[in-house]
């Protein structure tokens, strides 16, 4: 009986815990931009005030409201836009009123006393901050530019000098219907005459009955050598071993922990694929490199399919030539990235990890949550590779 009560306390405490947390962090991002924007400027009177703060507290309710309807258990897509997006203008007016706050110092130690100091960073940090959100938007919602890095990986028979892969990751098809963009995507994608077409992980939030007709599209990508894909940590909030079925029924082959060897006259190259370490703990699931590269050739270079960045350090240690990778999304909404440099090794770009091993992050091909993207631009990414010099 106590091991029962003390189990209900437990479960009562993390419970009022998150509950807690659901609700401080919306106040902590609406209470600088509602001071930056409301109070500071109408110095807590006049119908400006009340008109903002009924607009703040409304914000306030619908944030969290929305967010539970749409990523809880009703899993409403109409829910999930509207908090998603929500969330994206809230970070977006909330990092500018730290700088618009940083800025009000400046004025007032040069002499500019309120009102009008805090009416010209009220000013200045709703200005931005629409054109950042209108801006954000239309780059989250356009066709991605190519982005073509050459990489020179140690040990690449001449045979794949100028191999061609090309990288799509994190499309993370959801409740905003993105069908026809995924079809020009595709179009983009077979342009640059792939050789090899990857997926890097994070195809989809949600099951594959809801979201198959956005993915389906990627059936049409052409690349001889091979579409291979990975799962990312998104599909293991869902049904990660669903679309691990359907990507092969559409003609990608899953690299589950597995390899391919690739074979031009006498050279050799290997694709090999690992799970998102979010898999761990699901039966058949989890990240598993000796398993992956078990029985490839150990002279022939390996390139790697690792959804996180921060997967390099076993690709090094294991003499990887190159990894790629996505997950970061170059922080998507600036100045997140900050925060992602926190928890992976690189946000963006191509990197070298130990002596030989090549890293190459994809800044992704869409977006997560909120339709905005504010300095981080999405890609779709072209690898040439090329054998290392020396």
């Amino acid at each position: 009986m106590r091991r029962n009560s003390r189990a209900y306390e437990d479960g009562l405490l993390k419970y009022v815990v998150r509950s807690a947390l659901f609700l401080a962090i919306p106040a902590i991002l609406f209470a600088l931009p509602w001071w930056t924007l409301v109070g500071a400027p109408t110095a807590g009177t006049g119908p400006l005030f009340w008109l903002g703060t009924a607009l703040f507290l409304a914000g306030f309710v619908a944030l969290p409201a929305s967010m539970f309807l749409g990523h809880g258990p009703a899993q409403s897509d109409a829910a999930s836009i509207v908090g998603d997006t929500l969330l994206g203008v809230l970070w977006v007016f909330f990092s500018w009123s730290v700088l618009g706050t940083i800025a009000g110092l400046g004025l007032a130690v040069g002499g500019v006393d309120d009102p009008a100091r805090s009416r010209v960073v009220a000013v200045g940090v709703l200005a931005i901050s629409a054109v950042l959100v209108v801006w954000g938007v239309v780059e989250a919602r356009r066709v991605p530019r190519v982005r073509t890095v050459e990489v020179p990986i140690r040990g690449l028979g001449v045979a794949f000098d100028g191999l061609r892969l090309v990288v799509v990751t994190d499309t993370h098809f959801a409740a905003l219907n993105r069908l026809r963009w995924s079809e020009r995507v595709v179009a983009v994608v077979n342009a640059q005459r792939p050789d090899i077409a990857c997926h890097a992980g994070d195809l989809a939030d949600g099951s594959v009955a809801k979201r198959h007709p956005q993915v389906d599209p990627l059936g049409k990508v052409e690349a001889p050598l091979g579409r291979f894909y990975i799962t990312g940590n998104h599909e293991y909030f869902g049904d990660a071993q669903g679309w691990i079925d359907h990507m092969a029924s559409i003609g990608w082959q899953p690299l589950h922990n597995q390899h391919e060897t690739l074979t031009r006259g006498a050279d050799r190259l290997v694709i090999a694929g690992i799970d998102d370490p979010t898999g761990v703990g699901l039966p058949g699931h989890g990240p598993d490199l000796p398993t992956a590269l078990a029985g490839a050739d150990p002279q022939a270079p390996v390139v790697l399919l690792a959804h996180q960045p921060k997967q390099i350090t076993g690709a090094a240690a294991a003499g990887v030539a190159l990894q790629i990778s996505g997950h970061t999304h170059g922080g998507q909404i600036w100045p997140f990235h900050y925060l992602v440099r926190l928890d992976q090794p690189v946000v963006a770009g191509l990197s070298t990890h130990g002596e030989h091993t090549k890293l190459y992050t994809s800044r992704g091909t869409g977006f997560w949550g909120p339709q905005l993207r504010v300095f981080a631009p999405s890609e779709i990414t072209v690898l040439v590779l090329r054998p290392e010099s020396g």
